[in-house]
């Protein structure tokens, strides 16, 4: 055929002609399922379990180092850092040697009892730790937080469960939301109920709260403990397959009584749970798990080194924030990330790719680190030499300075619930769900077993040595961040849910 007819040919097709056939645009159409309806109550009930967590493990931030201050370790203001990094390294290296544990017990015994002991023994040491007089008992009380808060990847598990691809834009985000709900909770009670004798001295002015004046918090966070396991065991259903199986043959036997014959029900066999190591060769699995390793590192030692920053004084490179300001900062943080979840994690869900979204939160962290000594030169700049304040102005600029980077580092967070989408995807099968939960969440906190301890004493070995000025801590993070950027970018290379 000669061009001339071809280009003839060609321009018989205008933009009335569609390129698809209508069957191929309704089968299209056809071929996106329906959402699966939400199971609302089962939600409800498993978000407000993950409440607990939260609450009790970030209430006590805002006086860990007045806490250990008070102990009198040590006469050196700079090394409190370095006791508050262990007893958070403590609490980790527990967590770390039970979550795998607790994971596969869930798979075995059912996925409720393993969350509801769990929080029972979280409140139980909660009040241990505010009872603690000694180094000794609050490592401990620590200890035992950290192995049965293990049970973290059963909930994320639960969470798997009871959604699917439908539906998961919805639940995620609302589950994501519980987090940061009892990062602003957590830290207003840790900052506003420490010391309540003197703080409040005609409600609280009682000898008890005097010789235990990190008591009250601490009890507040196991009450609302309690009324998490108290309307979990009222209102969450198990959700393992094999038990839910069990579960309707039991009702569909009850229901064939009565009847000319039993209803028979058929079932497909469950699927093979699969070894630990044919898990982590499969190059998805091994990706998300050395990335959640680095999402976790560089998340905790923020988080860490934010507070000691905050705490630390401005000659030193910090703020001087008194454990009520901490507080107030860490509930900022805690407003950020919820008001994200709530308003947009929903839409970007169903509009980007989550392992791509993934890279690019991880590609925030970097900047997190680097604008922190910023807020120090902002409260350089308006200190008053002779009385240590500082001027209105620099105050609002500080503020909204750390809003700005706490409003980074929540994005950057994202990553988590990120994760957790990207696990329930590409896990081989339902019955590996659990331990490919136990497998990520495992490595997520080893990273975070050593991480407050790496990055205080990092923090306090700059300042006291003076190395780049006080900042080589500032320079080894941001590194850091971007090596885990780095390593991020296995899992949209994996991934069987990437778009290209």
């Amino acid at each position: 055929m000669s061009s001339a007819n071809t280009a003839v040919d060609t321009t018989t097709y205008d933009e009335s002609c569609p390129l698809l056939g209508e069957s191929n645009v309704e089968s299209q159409k056809a071929e996106k399922p329906k959402p699966t309806p939400l199971p609302k109550g089962q939600l409800a009930a498993l978000c407000t379990v993950r409440l607990v967590d939260p609450i009790a493990f970030t209430q006590l931030f805002p006086y860990v180092n007045e806490f250990m201050n008070d102990l009198h370790l040590t006469d050196d203001p700079s090394k409190i850092g370095f006791y508050s990094g262990l007893v958070e390294s403590t609490f980790a290296v527990s967590q770390l040697c039970s979550i795998y544990q607790w994971a596969r017990i869930s798979d075995v015994i059912g996925r409720r009892p393993v969350v509801l002991f769990g929080i029972l023994g979280l409140a139980t040491t909660t009040v241990m730790f505010g009872l603690s007089k000694s180094l000794t008992s609050v490592l401990v009380a620590r200890c035992l937080g950290g192995l049965f808060s293990g049970n973290v990847a059963v909930i994320h598990s639960v969470l798997g469960e009871i959604t699917d691809s439908t539906n998961q834009a919805v639940a995620f985000p609302i589950y994501g939301l519980i987090w940061p709900l009892g990062s602003i909770i957590g830290p207003l009670i840790g900052g506003s109920f420490s010391h309540p004798a003197s703080k409040y001295p005609e409600l609280f002015g009682y000898e008890f709260l005097r010789n235990y004046p990190y008591f009250l918090p601490c009890f507040i966070a196991a009450v609302i403990a309690i009324v998490g396991v108290l309307l979990g065991f009222v209102f969450l259903e198990e959700t393992l397959p094999s038990k839910r199986k069990q579960k309707n043959e039991k009702d569909a036997i009850s229901r064939s009584y009565g009847t000319a014959s039993p209803i028979v029900t058929s079932t497909p066999p469950p699927a093979e749970t699969m070894s630990v190591g044919k898990l982590l060769s499969m190059p998805i699995i091994s990706a998300l798990a050395s990335s959640g390793f680095a999402l976790s590192f560089i998340a905790t030692s923020f988080d860490v080194v934010f507070v000691l920053f905050c705490y630390s004084p401005v000659s030193t490179g910090g703020l001087a924030f008194s454990a009520s300001q901490i507080g107030y900062s860490l509930a900022t943080a805690g407003a950020i990330a919820a008001a994200i979840q709530l308003f947009i994690m929903s839409y970007l869900l169903r509009t980007f790719d989550c392992a791509k979204m993934y890279n690019f939160c991880m590609g925030l962290w970097p900047y997190t680190f680097a604008l922190l000594p910023v807020l120090n030169l902002i409260a350089r700049s308006g200190l008053d030499e002779t009385t240590g304040e500082l001027n209105a102005t620099t105050i609002s600029l500080l503020w909204i300075g750390i809003a700005v980077v706490l409003g980074i580092s929540k994005v950057g967070a994202l990553a988590y619930s990120l994760s957790m989408i990207l696990i329930k995807e590409n896990a081989p099968n339902s019955a590996s769900l659990g331990q490919t939960n136990g497998i990520v969440q495992f490595t997520m906190c080893l990273a975070r077993s050593f991480a407050p301890f790496f990055v205080s004493s990092l923090f306090a070995l700059s300042i006291d040595n003076n190395l780049l000025g006080g900042y080589l801590w500032v320079v080894l993070m941001v590194a850091f961040s971007f090596l885990g950027t780095t390593v991020s970018h296995k899992i949209s290379e994996n991934s069987k849910t990437t778009i290209n």
